[in-house]
């Protein structure tokens, strides 16, 4: 029974330890494989774009809030031309910039999809969270697509909503 209970303890201990928690399922790695090490044609159009998420949302009064998994997906609506990503900035509700997940160069082949998750109990963007990307892509080419699905269940309710980013100057 002693070890029963100490095994119990230990497994209890064990799952209420977050530090060192990685809250964003895209390890650096990652990007860096898709890093553009090759020299890309000057003529390139560039452009940003704002996107919001949401890691938490009010529900019934402004003091209660429910975390969302927050999926974000730069797509690549060409069927034969490749888009540039060249910087994805993550910011909290009051504009500070939590992390960058990348700052060089990263390609998305043409009709792919590259996305971001962030841990639904990653709570640091809070309510008012956003993405700035700045991007480039050949003229004549659709530019990337920037969307959110954010998420979240809990017993038999769910909820879940979508965002689309959009072009700033």
């Amino acid at each position: 029974m002693q070890r029963l209970l100490a095994l119990l303890f230990f497994f209890g201990l064990l799952l209420s330890c977050e530090e060192g928690q990685q809250f964003s399922s895209l390890d650096p790695v990652n990007w860096q494989s898709r890093t553009v090490t090759s020299p890309v044609v000057d003529s390139l159009v560039t452009g940003s774009t704002y996107l919001s998420v949401y890691s938490s949302i009010y529900s019934l009064t402004e003091h209660k809030t429910h975390n969302l998994t927050v999926t974000v997906s730069l797509r690549n609506a060409n069927r034969t031309d490749t888009v540039y990503v060249d910087l994805a900035e993550y910011f909290n509700t009051t504009g500070h910039l939590i992390r960058t997940y990348f700052n060089r160069r990263i390609y998305i082949a043409p009709m792919e999809t590259v996305e971001i998750v962030i841990d639904e109990m990653d709570k640091e963007g809070g309510t008012g969270a956003n993405f700035l990307f700045d991007w480039a892509a050949a003229p004549d080419v659709n530019p990337p697509l920037f969307e959110a699905v954010m998420i979240s269940t809990s017993g038999q309710q769910g909820l879940s909503f979508t965002t689309l980013g959009v072009p700033i100057d």
